[in-house]
């Protein structure tokens, strides 16, 4: 056990501590190691998710200060399994499954076991269902999805509870002044992959292009419309409202939302869904109505899922890397969430297939 004083605490703050004979608590140590009181939790209670740099830091200063911990909390704390919930309300299922696999990537071989909680925002019990299963399951840890991520009565709740979260969600440039904490986000910048799929579908020289948005309320879907619109104006065209149609993320609501604008008069030669489940029920549309792809309608999509390449011909569509995202959202949590400053971003970019043509 290391007993000098580690390189990275305030110079002489831990000799002057010392001096002042004062008795040392949790929040001491977690001031002069410069880490959370969560952190100091974890590494009184020998968790395997702290690294060995930051437990050994730590440790130091727990041994410099003479702390002891109150034998009763400590209990308490063991008492709390080395369990991650991943609680999300999505009608997306690949998504939902890219979700799970890529927390499970980060997790395998911590032990530390992933608890999935699907839940219904709409509910009058939204917020204390939640709560029970938190407190049910003794959680380390949450990742929590879209759009929930985006709830601030859940984040409040999270807060009181005294459990880590991470929310994954869409990068908004107002994000900074929405009072959500940076360093347990993992965002997407989604406008940049819609705004190359609109400047490909336009570069293509198609001039009528249909528009099926994601579902009203979710943070993506106003990132998504947003993007491609600039992709689109960046050609002198915009989005044309009746060829419009509201879509939830799922293959029936793009099925349907296809054949609404399909039928119109001035049918479109291409079309955007906002993810690939509503594409590929715009692929079911089109087959219906006799139209072949793409020579008479080229089809674009978003998130790159498993099913994109399994269509004929395969989809043209944004990559949204789902299941890095929580990866990271995983190793996020078995890393000290509470010490994190900023968020972990990643990119989305078009992968042009089959699916798109000129005119």
């Amino acid at each position: 056990m290391p007993t000098e004083t580690p390189k990275d605490a305030p110079k002489d703050s831990v000799d002057e501590f010392i001096q002042r004979r004062k008795k040392a608590t949790i929040n001491d140590v977690a001031r002069l190691a410069r880490v959370s009181k969560k952190t100091v939790s974890r590494v009184i209670n020998k968790s395997p998710s702290v690294r060995a740099e930051t437990r050994d830091s730590v440790n130091a200063i727990i041994e410099r200060i003479g702390f002891r911990p109150d034998p009763q909390a400590r209990g308490l704390a063991f008492r709390r399994a080395f369990l991650i919930g991943l609680i999300y309300d999505n009608p997306n299922a690949q998504y939902i499954v890219n979700m799970q696999m890529g927390a499970l990537d980060a997790l395998r071989g911590s032990g530390t076991e992933l608890v999935v909680h699907p839940c219904d925002r709409r509910s009058d019990r939204f917020i204390e269902d939640i709560r029970d299963f938190i407190e049910l399951q003794r959680l380390a840890g949450v990742i929590i999805l879209p759009p929930i991520s985006e709830d601030k009565r859940l984040l409040a709740l999270l807060e009181e509870l005294d459990v880590d979260y991470v929310r994954v969600s869409a990068v908004q440039p107002d994000s900074a002044s929405r009072g959500l904490r940076a360093g347990h986000a993992v965002l997407s910048k989604e406008r940049i992959g819609c705004r190359a799929a609109g400047e490909h579908l336009a570069g293509l020289g198609h001039t009528q292009i249909g528009f099926i948005a994601g579902p009203e309320g979710y943070v993506s879907a106003i990132e998504r419309r947003a993007g491609f619109r600039e992709g689109l104006q960046a050609h002198g065209l915009d989005i044309d409202w009746e060829l419009e149609a509201q879509g939830a993320y799922t293959f029936e609501s793009g099925h349907a939302a296809a054949l609404k604008i399909l039928n119109r008069p001035n049918r479109p030669t291409a079309l955007f869904a906002c993810n690939d489940e509503m594409a590929i029920g715009a692929y079911k549309a089109a087959f219906e109505l006799g139209l072949r792809i793409p020579a008479d309608l080229s089809i674009c999509g978003y998130d790159d899922s498993p099913m994109a390449l399994r269509v004929s011909p395969p989809l043209t569509t944004v990559n949204l890397p789902s299941r890095d995202m929580a990866k990271a959202a995983a190793m996020t949590l078995l890393t000290e969430a509470d010490d994190r400053k900023d968020a972990i971003i990643f990119e989305s970019a078009l992968v042009i297939r089959e699916s798109t043509s000129q005119v």
